[in-house]
């Protein structure tokens, strides 16, 4: 994708890894730095909106205050005690009329791919989706027409049948009918999307302008880019910059000021943006030059994190949230990288990811004129749980698989921040990558498990007993606790105690008076005998224990504290 590197990096060993732009965005970026010149007046939303007054709070491990905790499976530090247990990880379902939305007919924005760079929101019953387009059916001159690719936009009932409304805010072969989004600028170059895009929907948020947030990549001509730029990397025709953008609707959107927000420091391709605790994150890929190992030695595509208290200045430093764990060995392992850093779904107190687990080509094209062809990505699982630092539960494990040799989504995926729990199902929008550059089957695609499925925690040893204790979190108001459990049956029910900050059983939460759970649900609630009812003690320090019965084979999915 950097296709307007110096000759000097095409030369190095470094060619193999680096792409067109149009396919795989490197994300690098030093920002604006908040004591650097103001890219706006602040607005009304100088901090970050509060949360909606509500029956209760939590708070693990005294991180955010959120409405409701989950305790997941895989999470080693929500659930950090742990006895005889093993954790399973598992794969999800691609459905069976993938790929779920297609490309357009001749003449339509999306003609040529329509890709999940993008987002899947779930907002008032209906699925809300942003995606990239790409009007021509090849790529010429390594990169999309004019450097734009559309933001999209389609909506559904159920998440696998899509429609594309006309939005009548884009002229595009002379006519608006089309599911373009019109992005305004003072600086045009800006408002030109071209590569990963995420939305952001925060209906608190008191300046109803602001309730969408994006941020996206262009490749403005440095000319259009007030601010300058540092001296790391190479010289380039057009940058790398990461744009951040506002809306009431998320279909008319309007750029935060006048230049990147990593003006005055290095290249940036954004490709992911939440809220945690008191500030937004915006993170993506990096690779070397631009970025290093702690020792300063070449790395392959990083994900790095930068951060901002009001959305509309951002830090200049930039944080190593993850690498693949062969990428950071002493002899790194040859073709692994870590792709597009990840697409993220918020939980409140823990953030899930899938990222792009990148493998070289064995060889590189004979001709040399995709540098990625042959490169193959799977999805894997990342976790964190204060914003900034990611580790993978289970080393390469994929939750969704490039497919079988022929079928549709058999080259490389690409992640999108796109999750929803709709029931008892939890589902994900995916797309495909054809890294030949033929632009083969570049169409999005759903993937679906088990309610919070991504394994489970089981007795390891037959005949020993088993339990974990969750880490500990403080209550305010009335809270309530779930257990996402099966395999478990009046016979051989989960035991649940609550403890307090000293690891000791609360007498009417443990011992006799402890709970059962002898139902499989994606959601059981936790009733206390000796107070018949299931609310949770208020304003305390609490953990929770859960005990695995003698018998049965159970398989705990997740624990939820909250209203």
């Amino acid at each position: 994708m950097l296709s307007l590197i110096s000759r000097r990096l095409r030369s190095t060993s470094l060619v193999g890894t680096l792409a067109l732009v149009i396919y795989c965005p490197l994300f690098v970026s030093t920002l604006i730095a908040q004591d650097a010149v103001p890219i706006r007046q602040r607005s009304k939303s100088a901090t970050p909106p509060a949360l909606p007054e509500s029956s209760g709070r939590v708070s693990v491990s005294r991180g955010p205050e959120v409405e409701e905790a989950v305790f997941f499976a895989f999470d080693d530090y929500a659930i950090p005690w742990r006895d005889n247990l093993e954790f399973t990880p598992l794969q999800a379902t691609k459905h069976p009329a993938n790929p779920v939305l297609r490309r357009g007919p001749n003449g339509a924005p999306d003609h040529g791919h329509a890709i999940l760079y993008g987002s899947v929101i779930h907002i008032n019953g209906k699925f809300r989706m942003w995606y990239l387009g790409m009007f021509e059916t090849e790529v010429k001159s390594g990169q999309a027409p004019g450097w734009w690719r559309p933001m999209c936009y389609a909506e559904s009932e159920d998440g696998i049948h899509w429609t594309k409304p006309q939005l009548n805010l884009v002229d595009f072969n002379g006519n608006t009918k089309n599911n373009i989004c019109l992005i305004k600028s003072q600086v045009p170059a800006l408002a030109k999307v071209n590569d990963f895009l995420t939305v952001l929907y925060e209906p608190h948020d008191p300046d109803p302008q602001r309730r969408y947030k994006c941020v996206y990549i262009a490749h403005p001509p440095f000319d259009d880019v007030r601010g300058g730029r540092s001296k790391i990397g190479p010289n380039e025709r057009r940058w790398g910059a990461f744009i951040s953008a506002t809306s009431a609707d998320g279909l008319t959107w309007n750029v935060v000021g006048d230049r990147p927000m990593n003006a005055g420091g290095e290249r940036f391709e954004v490709s992911g943006l939440y809220r945690f605790g008191n500030f937004y994150y915006a993170n993506g890929q990096l690779i070397s030059p631009w970025t290093w190992r702690m020792d300063g030695s070449d790395v392959g595509r990083v994900m790095l994190s930068y951060r901002s208290s009001d959305f509309d200045h951002w830090s200049r430093a930039k944080a190593l949230s993850f690498a693949r764990p062969g990428q950071l060995t002493a002899t790194p392992v040859t073709g692994q990288q870590t792709h597009m850093g990840a697409g993220f779904w918020n939980r409140g107190n823990v953030l899930v990811g899938l990222y792009g687990m990148w493998q070289d080509a064995e060889k590189k094209p004979a001709d040399g004129k995709y540098w990625n062809e042959g490169v193959s990505i799977d999805l894997g699982l990342i976790v964190s749980n204060d914003g900034i630092h990611f580790r993978e539960p289970v080393p390469d494990h994929k939750v969704i698989a490039r497919g079988s040799k022929g079928e549709w989504d058999d080259i490389a995926l690409l992640q999108g921040h796109a999750f929803a729990n709709v029931g008892d199902q939890t589902m994900m929008w995916y797309s495909h990558w054809d890294t030949g550059g033929k632009l083969k089957d570049m169409e999005i695609g759903l993937a679906t498990m088990r309610r919070d499925g991504f394994g489970f925690l089981s007795r390891k040893v037959p005949g020993s007993a088993a339990h974990f204790v969750t880490a500990p979190f403080e209550t305010q108001g009335e809270l309530k606790l779930f257990v996402n459990v099966e395999g478990v049956t009046p016979a051989a029910p989960l035991t649940i105690e609550l403890l307090d900050e000293n690891d000791k059983p609360l007498p009417e939460f443990s011992g006799t008076n402890a709970a059962q759970i002898s139902k499989a649900s994606t959601r059981s609630p936790v009733i206390w005998p000796a107070r018949k009812r299931s609310a949770m003690p208020d304003q305390r320090k609490l953990a929770v224990r859960v005990n695995y019965p003698d018998q049965g084979k159970p398989k705990v999915f997740a624990v939820y504290v909250g209203n």
